[in-house]
C-alpha cells in the first residue's frame, strides 16, 4: 500500500483538554472553539465568513491506532463493533470529521459552534458544506 504524508494546517483551541470529559457528539454539550490556522495557509481562508457551515477534518492525535473494535460509546453492554461502523477516535487512521458553524473570523482564527475536538487537535482541512444531503 501507498503511504501518505499529511501536513496539519492549524490546531484547535478549546476548553476541552481531557478526552474522558469531552462529549461524544457535538450536540451533547460541545463548546465553542477556535480553529487557529498557520499563517502560511491564511490565503486559504479567503471567503470563509460567519454563518458558513463547514466540514472540519482533524487528526485525532490521542486516538489508539491499533484499536479495530470497540464497544460503541464505551458502553460494555453493547457488542464489540468494528471501528469502521462507529465514530470512535480509536482507529487505524484517526481522522476526525466534524460539521461546524462559523461564528467569527479574525485573521487566522475561526470561531465555531459545538466542536467536540480537544485542545491542540491538529486540523487537516476544512471544506464548505454544500446543500442538503441527497436522498437515497
Amino acid at each position: 500500500m501507498t503511504s501518505f504524508a499529511l501536513r496539519p494546517v492549524g490546531r484547535v483551541e478549546s476548553t476541552l483538554t481531557d478526552r474522558s470529559d469531552a462529549p461524544r457528539q457535538p450536540d451533547e454539550g460541545a463548546p465553542q472553539a477556535w480553529l487557529v490556522f498557520d499563517d502560511a495557509v491564511l490565503p486559504a481562508l479567503e471567503g470563509v465568513t460567519p454563518g458558513t457551515d463547514m466540514l472540519l477534518f482533524t487528526w485525532l492525535d490521542r486516538g489508539d491506532r491499533e484499536t479495530l473494535a470497540v464497544h460503541p460509546r464505551g458502553d460494555r453492554s453493547r457488542p464489540l463493533t468494528g471501528v469502521f461502523a462507529t465514530r470512535s477516535a480509536d482507529r487505524p487512521n484517526p481522522i476526525g470529521l466534524h460539521t461546524v458553524h462559523v461564528v467569527a473570523v479574525e485573521g487566522n482564527r475561526v470561531q465555531v459552534h459545538h466542536l467536540e475536538a480537544l485542545d491542540g487537535t491538529p486540523i487537516l482541512d476544512v471544506k464548505p458544506l454544500l446543500g442538503p444531503v441527497p436522498e437515497r
